[in-house]
């Protein structure tokens, strides 16, 4: 990775003093007329178009991979300093030739000396655009765009990137000219800032380098399509018109920020809160009036027990007659199999659910903002990082009160077992990218990095976290756990682990499913995401949801007399992971057509990578949710 990477992740996200949402390297930036404005290039990205709104691939390019022939700066294009998350988000920003003066309008001017493509060169590059990839541009922080206009509403707005080319019937054209509209608002006399960019390509086959940066720009009816079996000369050129517009630089996101049906979202909100309500209106009923009954009744039998037994000595047959839950206070605290797993589970749970947590607090107050290029990741980096302190104390806690005796595995696997894995997968699907030259593949210095981070900070805040949470005593259980384990009667088919999981773990997924598709759609389409106000919504709706089911399921399963309620809950609401991957393949045989097995193979490999974070995530929520479930229900009865 390039020097300075590290300081640059930690600038990401430290505010500047005095602007309310903005970064050290996004606060204005304002140009007398005739002033140089930096145009810098990024990877190229696989899209969709409002004609064929398919995905063929995965794999972003980088500017100047060869095949594609884009013209260099003299001496050759610089890397831009990005931070941690940027680049593991695959940018790739260098600089470019385009020479954009504030204010100054400039038609057809030469980039370079026409460029040769052979045979090869045009059979990759057609290909990228038979796969509808879009090149991206930056100015002024600025994502080069183009404006769509949404179906349905008629809504314009600007949708970052712009094609590669277009294919007219079986004959792909390479676009070689680009319009450049640049939106510009006075901020004060002869100051002005750049709050707009929309590029127009077009395909220009008897465009002409004239010298010194002019040239001759050919006929639109005459486009250039690359010989697949000759070499194809191509001149690229460029015409730059500057506008002066009402909208001021605080605003200037607004038009790149554009909600695609917003009455869906509303619609999955109230669904899930629907859900909720129900589910929460049920454990109330149990909780209230149900349980209610069962302990008053509990206490009666123990109190007429203690007076026949004061009275004859001896207590008559049938007035203990206790059935359901309370019969299994004996072993409803006893330690499940593989404790040690299952704390280290919890622990790694409870940072990912921190983590996330935080995530979405700092980006609903707008500290996350996307003029900021790769904060989102680089926060998230640092909150797994610190979080690490509390994910060795939950699991060294919960591994005491299993009586867990390995104490030094627990402080061991606790940073080390789950990050091993996670990367692991994510190295090998890097192999992957690599293999296909893909810009998107991380470089080896980055992630020996992060390998770093990982050692010197996350490993470090888990093994004190592990300390102090092993010398705090431990929790007491408010019954004692019997010697002997009682037998567990046969359950009904709708407590069998398959079917009571699959009933519960949609309900959570439920929650949150609109706002999945939108995240996979930014994620894979190259998309802004920014409606973290719907995500902070939906993320408690998915708790509230993932315990109320997961307590639920749990007191149907005492009711039945199994006492093995520690990995069930877990499991209960970890299912709606599942739904996750499913939702993942449905949307594969919906949005997505890939051309390769190798896109097939990144795409479900980070599919079921996400799918495991989230069933630990939801599971550990579920696990807390039963446990104070059982501590409060058990603490209310009376047992000798």
């Amino acid at each position: 990775m390039r020097r300075g990477a590290v300081l640059a992740s930690l600038l990401a996200v430290a505010p500047a003093p005095g602007a309310a949402f903005y970064f050290p390297g996004v606060a204005p930036t304002s140009y007398r007329t005739g002033d140089n404005v930096t145009l810098n290039v990024n990877h190229l990205t696989p899209a969709d178009s409002q004609s064929d709104p398919k995905l063929r691939s995965v794999f972003s390019f980088d500017y100047y991979h060869p095949p594609f022939h884009f013209c260099k700066p003299d001496g050759g294009p610089e890397y831009i300093r990005e931070s941690l998350g940027s680049i593991l988000f695959g940018d790739r920003i260098q600089t470019s030739p385009f020479h954009l003066r504030m204010g100054v309008n400039e038609t057809c001017k030469s980039l370079c000396d026409a460029q040769t493509f052979t045979g090869r060169d045009a059979v990759f590059v057609n290909s990228r655009i038979y796969q509808g990839y879009d090149l991206n541009w930056l100015i002024d922080g600025l994502p080069a765009a183009q404006q769509l206009t949404e179906e349905g509403t008629d809504t314009p707005f600007y949708s970052p990137g712009f094609s590669l080319g277009e294919v007219d019937g079986e004959n792909p054209q390479f676009n070689n000219h680009y319009d450049i509209w640049i939106d510009y608002h006075e901020a004060s006399p002869g100051a002005y800032r750049v709050v707009g960019v929309l590029v127009d390509p077009f395909s220009l086959q008897d465009s002409r380098n004239l010298g010194e940066g002019r040239a001759e720009c050919g006929a639109i009816s005459s486009p250039v399509v690359l010989d697949e079996n000759d070499d194809s000369v191509v001149t690229f050129t460029y015409s730059v018109m500057w506008r002066l517009s009402p909208t001021p630089f605080a605003t200037r996101w607004d038009k790149y920020l554009h909600v695609y049906d917003p009455k869906i979202h509303w619609f999955s909100l109230v669904n899930s809160a629907v859900i909720v309500v129900f589910l929460i209106g049920m454990v109330s009923t149990i909780l209230v009036r149900t349980l209610r009954k069962d302990i008053a009744r509990y206490n009666r039998l123990d109190q007429l027990a203690l007076d026949d037994f004061g009275e004859n000595g001896a207590v008559e047959d049938g007035v203990q007659d206790d059935s359901g839950w309370k019969l299994v206070h004996g072993d409803v605290f006893r330690p499940p199999k593989n404790p040690l797993l299952l704390a280290v589970l919890l622990g790694n749970g409870s940072q990912l659910f921190m983590m996330v947590g935080l995530t979405i607090a700092f980006a609903l107050l707008g500290f996350l903002s996307p003029s900021n290029r790769g904060a989102l990741g680089t926060v998230v980096i640092i909150f797994y990082t610190l979080f690490g302190f509390v994910g060795g104390y939950v699991s060294s806690r919960i591994y005491k009160f299993f009586h867990g005796e390995a104490w030094k595995l627990c402080f061991f696997y606790t940073p080390v077992a789950l990050p091993s894995i996670i990367f692991a997968i994510f190295f090998l699907l890097n192999l992957f990218v690599w293999g296909r030259g893909a810009s998107g593949a991380v470089p080896f210095t980055t992630m020996l990095i992060m390998v770093i981070i990982w050692f010197i900070i996350s490993v470090p805040l888990s093994l004190a976290g592990s300390w102090i949470g092993f010398k705090q005593p431990v929790i007491e259980t408010p019954v004692r756990t019997n010697q002997i384990p009682r037998q567990i009667p046969p359950s009904g088919s709708h407590l069998r682990p398959i079917p009571s999981m699959a009933l519960a773990g949609v309900l959570p997924f439920g929650a949150i499913f609109v706002e999945l598709y939108f995240i996979m759609n930014s994620i894979w389409f190259s998309k802004i995401y920014y409606m973290f106000g719907f995500l902070f919504i939906c993320y408690g709706l998915m708790i509230a949801t993932s315990a109320a089911v997961t307590v639920l399921m749990i007191y149907f399963l005492l009711l039945a007399e199994n006492y093995h309620w520690q990995w069930r809950s877990f499991f209960t609401a970890g299912a709606s992971a599942f739904y996750v991957f499913l939702s993942a393949l449905l949307y594969w045989a919906k949005d997505i057509t890939f051309l390769s097995w190798t896109s097939g193979v990144v795409y479900l490999g980070y599919s079921a990578l996400l799918s495991l974070l989230f069933f630990i995530v939801t599971g550990t929520i579920g696990f807390f949710a039963s446990w104070l479930f059982t501590m409060r229900i058990y603490k209310s009865i009376k047992v000798d």
